[in-house]
């Protein structure tokens, strides 16, 4: 009789997390915005296609980068200084492109705001990957690279063939979890 009173707690509990997580995981869905058409015009990437040619201006020095394209394979993280979850997962993005090194996934971040702000944001919270700005708008970059909801921080994985291989809504809480979700 113990035994089975042990077994259905146990169950209970079980079973009253995974409810809790489900309740959790489609709140933070429903709480995302519709998907909003492109532009006229604008060609969307799917994931599985090469990414349109992209260069963006570095935040320090202004020069031209390129974001796509053949090389190595690329995290791009779309973010901005007045976004919360964005302030919070910087410092992991930067943890995770120093145990990168010079040979695992290039990490680059893309601003979407003004330099001046970005910049300021950097002295509060300084990183060392690789950072662009881009002005926002109905038809940047995040949006030809899927980023159809308009949501921040949106992250995409792009191959070594410039494929774009993933997109991510939302932060990620901590190194390991873009571990995982960058495994290919």
């Amino acid at each position: 009789m113990k035994r089975d009173a042990v077994f259905t707690w146990g169950a209970i509990v079980l079973l009253g997390g995974l409810s809790a997580w489900l309740g959790w995981w489609l709140g933070q869905r429903a709480l995302w915005p519709e998907e909003k058409p492109a532009p006229p015009g604008m060609v969307v990437t799917e994931v599985g296609s090469l990414a349109p040619p992209l260069s963006l201006p570095d935040l320090r020095s202004g020069e031209p980068v390129a974001v796509t394209g053949p090389g190595r394979m690329r995290l791009v993280n779309y973010w901005a200084s007045w976004c919360g979850p964005c302030r919070k997962e910087m410092p992991v993005l930067d943890a995770f492109s120093r145990q990168q090194g010079g040979n695992g996934i290039k990490v680059m971040g893309i601003a979407l705001e003004s330099r001046e702000e970005a910049l300021a944001f950097l002295r509060e919270v300084p990183v060392e990957f690789q950072l662009l700005v881009e002005n926002p708008g109905p038809g940047d970059s995040s949006v030809q690279l899927g980023n159809l909801r308009g949501i921040l921080p949106y992250t995409v994985l792009i191959d070594a063939d410039g494929r774009l291989v993933k997109t991510h809504y939302g932060a990620f809480p901590d190194p390991e979890s873009v571990r995982e979700w960058a495994r290919p």
